[in-house]
């Protein structure tokens, strides 16, 4: 028995203007041929272009169209994040505006969604129409994120993607996070998580948005959601560790020092060849010492703020329609 809305999809738009009344009416062709009840969100990314107008076109002629301005370009995370906030279907999927991404997809990766009780499925472009400036470097990113995160998936970069609402209303996507949305669910315990082979379609329209900077980005931000997904709750348990390891490490190398010179003058009744000071242990130990109480005080701080810090959104809305 399907709900009121079967299905969101939340399409971000930046710079799409000649693409999205194509998509539209793409859309709407598979879900009143598969009798759908659904929503269509497109969240304009601060375009320069005339894509907002076209949007506003769109919602007047169709009641299932909904439009979000934000008032800047705040990035693919950002608008997604506002989407997945105003979707209300059971199951959400999210595409990208360019008409790469095929409609005619939905139909089954819902059917998957529903029968086999997906948390959410991941769109796989296993014969993609880009060409290998992008293909080389995405195949090593997927390859790393794979190793790092345990999830068994081919494109995590796919915009392709299906999620149960309550997956997306859970979690927290920000920065360039929304490549790595698979991980972050996993990591919050949502980890029944599929993938299905999808078509690709060669680009129709304008120019991709994105440069080979989005990798060197997407690595700096796997590093950053691999940290924090770990250690949010709990940061005392990482720099609490490193901090016993500086310090315990010189401590030890203090106490041989100490030993040593007491070795000569109690012992061998002569004076050490060299003094402390003189000694590159000394500094070792003593930079060792001075890290490890440092640490143990951002652990600290960081369980402070940990206990009082709340989440804020940083983008602004800007205009809504059809709603």
């Amino acid at each position: 028995m399907r709900g009121v809305l079967d299905i969101s999809l939340v399409v971000p738009v930046y710079n799409e203007e000649e693409s999205l009344e194509e998509l539209c009416d793409w859309i709407h062709q598979v879900m009143e041929l598969n009798g759908f009840q659904y929503e269509l969100l497109f969240v304009d990314d601060g375009s320069t272009d005339e894509s907002w107008d076209v949007i506003i076109k769109l919602v007047a002629r169709n009641t299932a169209v909904r439009g979000i301005r934000l008032s800047r370009n705040y990035g693919k995370s950002a608008a997604l994040s506002v989407g997945f906030d105003h979707a209300l279907g059971e199951i959400i999927f999210t595409m990208d505006a360019d008409l790469q991404d095929d409609p005619e997809e939905i139909p089954s990766i819902y059917e998957m969604m529903i029968s086999e009780n997906f948390d959410l499925i991941s769109g796989w472009k296993k014969k993609r129409k880009d060409p290998l400036t992008k293909t080389i470097p995405s195949k090593f990113f997927n390859w790393t994120t794979r190793m790092i995160s345990g999830i068994d998936l081919h494109d995590f970069n796919c915009g392709f993607k299906a999620y149960r609402a309550d997956v997306v209303k859970q979690i927290s996507i920000y920065g360039e996070m929304h490549r790595y949305i698979p991980v972050i669910a996993k990591w919050s315990g949502f980890s029944h998580i599929g993938e299905k082979s999808v078509k690709h379609h060669p680009r129709k329209y304008g120019v991709t948005k994105f440069g080979f900077e989005r990798f060197i980005r997407g690595f700096l931000d796997l590093l950053s959601i691999t940290f924090v997904s770990k250690f949010k709750k709990r940061p005392m348990h990482f720099f609490g560790s490193m901090g016993i390891l500086s310090f315990f490490g010189g401590f030890v190398i203090t106490l041989w020092i100490i030993a040593q010179k007491m070795y000569y003058l109690w012992v061998l009744n002569r004076p050490a060849p060299r003094d402390v000071v003189d000694q590159p242990l000394f500094f070792l130990a003593l930079v060792a010492l001075v890290v490890g109480v440092q640490l143990f005080l951002a652990g600290f701080i960081s369980e402070l703020i940990t206990q009082s810090a709340s989440q804020s959104r940083d983008y602004v809305l800007r205009e809504k329609v059809g709603f």
